[in-house]
């Protein structure tokens, strides 16, 4: 009798509902553990690793990344979601929630009795006619410093409470703004984020320069600096020993005495080269200062030499600040001492050092035209360091997305309200027939758990809210939730935007992933057969 025994029809239709089950449970299971995250009034999260290690957090891409999710299914969703927020810089719980909602919708009609199939194919006539829709409800905007405020503002809400969230709006707002130069992309590496445990949160701020997490190593060295010439440097100034094995001998002090001096000419003549260029442009000026940013070694006796010429010098900067260096500053970088001109020199009106605790971080500002800007974040401990953190970031990705669309969308669930309403309305009367008409309307309802969601996270009446939002959607106003009252309000005049891309990308990744889930019939085991086994073997 062979081993592989065939099924009756009623066993393989039982197997198929259990698959369904199986990932339909999953993928409610984790929409039930982020809906509460969704919103300016969602909560948070606390994640506690085997270390005892603690994070609170609601951002749904650091959930998704740091929970241990064991459940195959819920795992396949977590990584589009997160693959989601790598590519926008949000939307992580949104497609979560989609995801979860449209699979939910859909068991009902296959439950009727509807096949899967039928299902997904009205999934994605609707995902189509979503997308369009979406494409004719953006609003194109001229790019302006109050328009980035709006788009950064509805980013930070939904990440941070109310009052820090609108300190830090202006500083994400005036970081993109300095570096962009258009036609050009926004480079963000060119938005240096340093971290300093000081304070409160509310001493996060923008610094118009460069912030260097070192300061000078010599206690004879200015602190303070003003009208300071910036010498960006890639020159070795420390003895340099011989990678060639070899050996000097002497019988007495005098010869000794020789070596040392050869050994110490050939940096003595850089360092010479270094402070005849600055006497040449400080000269007797007391006002002004000259500091060296050099990416290679110092050695004391260099330094000794710097600090007596009144030279504040930083050594083995970090490549990347040396990059933003001349971004900030200006000038250009030298990787050698020979053509040292006033040319090649950088400006800051002001360069000071900060010391705090054991650490020394020295700042570079009053620059007059900074390509490169710093964003220091301050908080009293590691927990709220990295929750604004997490913030900036999100909230930098969703300025950079409003310039590079030229549009926004409405916010506050506007966009889930009008769609559902176009979806049930002529396009599924008029454009869809049979029983595809299920999935389209299954896919309409599916759209509301955003703004149900942030009903519910608000404290509202969900059914009375959002019905409310829906009788005004009929007469073809853009309404949105005040989360402040429950009430319908227009989220242009409010200035709440969502982000064109993050939802277009949330739209097509969780409905393709929904639709596979639905079209799965069976879960199985993967690992190698016997047969893949002898094929190798032979």
């Amino acid at each position: 009798m062979s081993a592989v025994q065939l099924l009756n029809p009623k066993a393989e239709s039982l197997r198929r509902n259990q698959a369904l089950s199986v990932n339909i449970s999953a993928a409610q299971g984790l929409q039930n553990v982020l809906s509460s995250n969704l919103g300016p009034k969602g909560t948070i999260k606390m994640l506690v690793d085997g270390s005892g290690n603690i994070k609170l957090t609601k951002d749904g891409k650091v959930l998704l990344s740091e929970m241990q999710i064991t459940n195959p299914t819920a795992v396949m969703i977590a990584r589009a979601a997160t693959a989601q927020d790598e590519i926008t810089g949000d939307g992580t719980t949104t497609v979560c929630l989609l995801v979860g909602e449209l699979l939910k919708q859909a068991e009902r009609y296959i439950a009727d009795g509807l096949h899967p199939r039928i299902v997904t194919e009205g999934f994605e006539l609707a995902r189509k006619e979503t997308l369009t829709f979406l494409d004719s409800f953006k609003i194109a905007k001229d790019i302006d410093r109050e328009l980035l405020l709006a788009i950064a503002r509805t980013s930070l809400a939904t990440k941070l409470n109310h009052t820090l969230a609108e300190h830090i709006t202006p500083i994400v707002a005036d970081a993109v703004l300095s570096i962009y130069s258009p036609p050009e992309r926004v480079d963000l590496h060119m938005i240096e984020i340093m971290k300093m445990q000081h304070q409160s949160a509310a001493e996060t701020q923008l610094v118009r320069g460069l912030v260097l997490d070192h300061g000078a190593r010599h206690p004879d060295m200015p602190k303070r600096l003003e009208n300071a010439y910036i010498l960006t440097l890639n020159v070795s100034l420390e003895y340099e020993k011989s990678e060639v094995n070899s050996g000097f001998f002497y019988s007495n002090a005098e010869q000794r005495e020789k070596l040392v001096e050869s050994e110490r000419k050939f940096v003595d003549s850089k360092l010479k080269r270094i402070v005849d260029l600055k006497n040449e442009v400080c000269g007797l000026d007391s006002n002004k200062g000259f500091v060296i940013v050099n990416q290679k070694g110092i050695d004391p006796l260099s330094l000794d030499v710097l600090a007596r010429n009144n030279i504040f010098a930083l050594r083995r900067a970090k490549r990347r600040n040396m990059e933003r260096l001349q971004l900030v500053c200006g000038g250009t970088a030298q990787n050698s001492v020979d053509d040292l001109s006033p040319s090649v020199l950088g400006y800051a009106g002001l360069v000071y050092e900060h010391t705090l605790g054991e650490e020394k971080y020295t700042f570079i500002e009053e620059v007059k035209d900074p390509k490169s800007v710093t964003i220091l974040i301050k908080g009293p401990n590691a927990h709220t360091i990295a929750q604004i953190s997490d913030a900036v970031r999100d909230g930098l990705r969703s300025v950079v997305n409003g310039i590079t669309d030229k549009s926004v969308v409405p916010g506050a669930g506007a966009f889930e309200i009008a769609c559902a309403s176009h979806l049930t309305g002529d396009f599924l009367h008029k454009d869809v027939k049979g029983k595809l008409k299920a999935g389209v309307q299954a896919y309409a309802d599916a759209l509301l758990v955003i703004p149900k969601t942030l009903a519910t996270n608000g404290g509202f009446d969900t059914l009375d809210t959002l019905a409310a939002c829906q009788d005004e959607v009929v007469d073809g106003h853009v309404v949105g939730i005040d989360l402040a009252s429950g009430e319908p309000m227009d989220p242009v005049l409010e200035g709440v935007y969502d982000s064109f891309r993050v939802l277009r990308n949330a739209i097509a990744s969780a409905t393709s992933i929904a639709v596979n889930l639905l079209l799965c019939d069976e879960l199985l085991k993967a690992g190698r057969s016997s047969l893949k086994t002898n094929q190798a073997e032979q």
